[in-house]
């Protein structure tokens, strides 16, 4: 089930992550990436952080996706040589939720319908142009449901938060 897409203003929300470049699928390297960030909030002594995402710099779905995994927290941190902190940035975004299984392409469709809904209104996205190739200033995948709490796969939620154009 998907909401219906809308622009909102947003502050500069704070993660941390695993920067690596992945081939579609890459659905099997995620889960290690998360408990290594985890692991690594926990010996921070950051216990209590935010929901999973995904950080999409680059979507060439034809070349390797650049991507940074880990999870959104309360306060900016420091990283270190294997777990970067950064910031979603300030600003407009358009966003979706997503209600279904995290796994399958239900998460994928509900990218389809935001940028097609974004093209529909001709909305256009903030990116730059780095050597030729399309860098998201802001888009992310924010999987607001833990799957160790909530077993239901089809009560899981995933937010698309796509920075636009100003």
């Amino acid at each position: 089930m998907l909401s219906q897409p809308k622009l909102e203003q947003r502050p500069a929300q704070p993660y941390v992550a695993i920067r690596t470049a992945v081939s579609i699928p890459f659905g099997k390297y995620l889960p290690p990436l998360w408990t290594k960030v985890s692991e690594w909030l926990t010996r921070q002594g950051v216990t209590d952080f935010g929901p999973a995402i995904i950080r999409y710099l680059t979507t060439d779905m034809s070349k390797k996706l650049d991507i940074e995994v880990g999870f959104l927290v309360n306060q900016p941190l420091t990283g270190d040589s294997q777990v970067i902190a950064d910031a979603l940035p300030e600003g407009r975004y358009a966003t979706l939720l997503y209600t279904g299984p995290y796994r399958g392409n239900g998460v994928f469709k509900a990218n389809v319908a935001l940028v097609g809904w974004a093209q529909a209104n001709k909305i256009a996205w903030n990116t730059s142009d780095k050597n030729g190739v399309e860098w998201w200033n802001g888009r992310a995948e924010i999987y607001l449901t833990d799957p160790m709490k909530e077993k239901n796969t089809s009560k899981y939620q995933t937010e698309l938060a796509f920075m636009v154009a100003d």
